[in-house]
């Protein structure tokens, strides 16, 4: 793959209907899960990603794969018996607290999901709840010796019925993965105690070419094997939250497959990202993730705005 391939970009998990509560107690559905979020933003962006997932036959199945669609997304869903929700209850500053309904099955399609993918994303729920955790591991082993594997813990505390199977899971997929993106309040459930900067070198030391970990207002760090890159966050009025960690995600997979490589080469010796090649891309992840969050859902930017915006603000961009 060279930068200027047409990368296969797979994501695996789930896709859902967020029900948002505001502060006033009024409800909104709108589409998202934290892979579909991704996904959504990589179409946006201007990428033909795939997202394997699971859809009900209904009214809230349509309406997702209408969204994900109308963005560049292609979508293969296994048939489930009604489509997922996540209640989102938002405090006064925006930041969401969730309760779901979800089931996760990829119906023994596991093995085979990824096709020949270039890139394959997976995260939050549908790396951790069976049945379907167990099949998203088979996926991403098998996709691993061809692709670049990325991987966003997101963790969901309210869907953790066992913290040490959880924990071990992530630990599993930390060491498969390329490159890892976590909050730091997922580093927080995850490690309690710890200091955030030595958890992140120890999941490269483990062989990822990259460990960023956002942390909200601070902005963002990254580790590699060259060093530590830090970026400030992009200043925003905050009308909620939902969606920026997976804005920010989807950007840095674009970033990275503007750059070109192969998993071969980004796992050689020497074989790591510039580092500032690296604080550019995730600039304009911090950008993006700012865009999502001045807007209500999860509604991220799509590449033309993206660029307007970072040249207004001086940054500079990848496209």
């Amino acid at each position: 793959m060279t930068a200027t391939d047409a990368a296969r970009i797979v994501v695996v998990g789930e896709a859902l209907v967020d029900i948002v509560y505001r502060p006033s107690g009024v409800g909104d559905e709108a589409p998202g899960g934290s892979p579909a979020n991704v996904a959504l933003t990589l179409g946006r962006l201007g990428r033909t990603p795939r997202l394997v997932t699971c859809l009900g036959d209904d009214d809230r199945g349509r309406r997702v794969r209408r969204w994900l669609e109308e963005s560049g997304v292609a979508v293969t869903a296994i048939s489930a018996r009604r489509t997922a929700t996540a209640a989102a209850h938002l405090d006064e500053t925006g930041a969401a607290r969730y309760a779901f309904d979800l089931q996760w099955d990829l119906g023994g399609q596991g093995a085979s999901a990824a096709g020949h993918a270039d890139v394959v994303h997976t995260g939050s729920v549908a790396a951790v709840l069976e049945p379907g955790a167990s099949e998203v591991a088979v996926l991403v082993r098998a996709a691993r010796s061809r692709a670049i594997i990325t991987y966003d813990p997101n963790i969901r505390p309210a869907l953790v019925d066992d913290p040490v199977a959880v924990r071990a899971r992530v630990d599993e997929l930390v060491g498969l993965a390329d490159v890892v993106k976590a909050s730091d309040e997922d580093l927080r459930w995850l490690h309690p105690g710890r200091n955030l900067e030595e958890v992140a070198q120890e999941w490269q030391q483990r062989g990822a070419a990259i460990v960023v970990v956002t942390l909200g207002a601070a902005g963002a760090l990254a580790v590699t094997d060259d060093g530590i890159v830090r970026v400030p966050a992009v200043p925003a009025a905050v009308v909620d939250t939902v969606g920026a960690g997976d804005t920010f995600m989807g950007t840095l997979l674009d970033g990275l497959v503007a750059l070109g490589g192969s998993a071969a080469a980004l796992r050689a010796p020497g074989g790591g990202i510039r580092l500032d090649d690296l604080e550019t891309i995730l600039r304009r992840c911090a950008l993006a993730a700012s865009i999502t969050v001045s807007r209500p859902g999860a509604d991220p930017p799509r590449a033309a705005e993206l660029d307007l915006r970072g040249a207004a603000s001086g940054a500079v961009h990848t496209h």
